[in-house]
Order: C-alpha cells, then sequence, then structure tokens
C-alpha cells in the first residue's frame, strides 16, 4: 500500500468563523455537536512564529479556538482570529481553496425540512447523483456565515450491519 506512511484515520477540520458563539450555536443546537473546549488567544508579537506555523499574517492573533465532537470521532476545531488585512469574503466551491463539510444522514428530507424550520438557508432542493451510487442523494445548505455544508444520503447505507 502506497501513501503516507501511518495513515490511519480522519482526525479533525478546522475552519475560521467570524463570530465563535454564533458558531457555537450552530454547531451545538442545529448540528448536535457537542461542545469539548476552548484555548487562546495565541500571538507572537516579536517573531514569525504565526507565519512560519500557521501560514497567517505575523501578527495575527487567535483570539480563540472551540474544539467540538461531531459523530464518535471526527473533530471541528473552529477558530477566530484577527488579523491585518484579513479577507471576510467566503470562497464559493468553484475558488481556489473552496470547500465543503459533507454530513451523512439517513433520512435527507426530514434533515432538509429540520434544517429549514430552524431558518438555515438550504440551496435548492435534494438532487439524485448520477453516477457509481444509484440513488445517492444530496443538497448543499449554508452555515450563519455563509460556510457551504452538504447532507449526503445513501440508499439502504443504514440498513447494513455496521453502518
Amino acid at each position: 500500500m502506497s501513501g503516507l506512511p501511518g495513515l490511519s484515520r480522519l482526525d479533525h477540520i478546522g475552519f475560521t468563523v467570524p463570530d465563535l458563539e454564533q458558531a457555537r450555536a450552530f454547531l451545538v443546537d442545529v448540528l448536535g455537536c457537542e461542545y469539548l473546549y476552548s484555548l487562546g488567544p495565541f500571538r507572537h508579537d516579536d517573531s514569525a512564529w504565526m507565519r512560519e506555523r500557521l501560514n497567517v499574517h505575523p501578527r495575527a492573533v487567535m483570539e480563540r479556538l472551540h474544539f467540538f465532537r461531531f459523530g464518535e470521532r471526527t473533530l471541528f476545531e473552529v477558530f477566530q482570529y484577527s488579523a491585518p488585512g484579513q479577507r471576510s469574503h467566503v470562497p464559493s466551491n468553484s475558488d481556489v481553496g473552496g470547500h465543503h463539510v459533507a454530513l451523512c444522514v439517513q433520512d435527507l428530507d426530514a434533515a432538509v425540512a429540520y434544517l429549514r424550520e430552524r431558518g438555515i438557508r438550504v440551496l435548492g432542493e435534494p438532487s439524485a447523483s448520477m453516477g457509481p451510487v444509484p440513488g445517492k442523494r444530496w443538497v448543499y445548505f449554508l452555515a450563519p456565515w455563509g460556510m457551504q455544508f452538504e447532507l449526503v444520503s445513501y440508499p439502504g447505507a443504514f440498513d447494513r450491519a455496521g453502518a
């Protein structure tokens, strides 16, 4: 087997938000994540530590970060920064660096209704994928700060033992 030696699993997904408390409310109250703990602030006013290790402006301040458990093993590491020249534009999927987080659900229609009842912007109606997984359905939605998430459902995936 080739690839990164010792790679075993995804550990966490990190992303930056404009308002950590807004993100906490969304992640806990809407998505059902478990808040774990916070760290910060972190700053290095006398060195290039922030640029060298985090690829941000050397005077950037990581105001605070929260860790959330999502599911059994995955963590979200959510940052709030202030930095000279900080951009607040959320990239679209077509932008370099664009991204989304896909969440698997058993009942896509129930999940979409749940999001809409809570005022979450769902992008259109669920679509059926054309490809190797017949019946797979998906739909995108936006976090309150504009970050893209996706719901995905696979027919019969939750009917198998261990799924």
